[in-house]
């Protein structure tokens, strides 16, 4: 499994929010299933509403996990992902219990100081569990 740690500049919640939209868009043309975890029932919910509007020119078909389980773009907290082998892009401060479900994850991280500390937190956990984790850091302007 692929880990990954893509890192803003910036500390905003929003920011994060949509480079978690941007990367979902990116894995689904790829063809890949995509479990969003979101870190409560209402980011999930701000995060539906956002892949609706945050690129007008494109839809991403998604929804909610307990209302389509099987959609290319799947938004949820600590469900079983309904597709394995695809990508989960995690904002939830926990691993996920699924990890052995995808192939690759992506922890979104930005600049505020106790998702930084978390993080790091999630970096230390993922080598406990034999993965090699990467840092990958994300232009802000492509992800505003």
């Amino acid at each position: 499994m692929r880990v990954e740690f893509y890192v803003l500049s910036s500390a905003t919640p929003e920011g994060r929010l949509r480079a978690a939209c941007q990367l979902a868009a990116k894995a689904w043309k790829a063809g890949l299933p995509v479990f969003l975890r979101g870190a409560d029932q209402a980011q999930c919910e701000e995060l539906d509403r956002l892949l609706w509007s945050f690129r007008p020119e494109s839809f991403i078909p998604h929804g909610l996990h307990e209302e389509d389980a099987q959609a290319p773009v799947v938004i949820g907290l600590d469900q079983e992902p309904a597709q394995a082998g695809g990508v989960l892009l995690n904002l939830h401060p926990q691993l996920s219990p699924h990890l052995a479900r995808f192939n690759r994850v992506i922890e979104i991280v930005n600049q505020e100081p106790a998702l930084l500390a978390q993080c790091r937190e999630n970096f230390r956990q993922y080598r406990q569990l034999g993965h090699d984790p990467q840092r990958v850091e994300l232009c802000n302007a492509a992800y505003s």
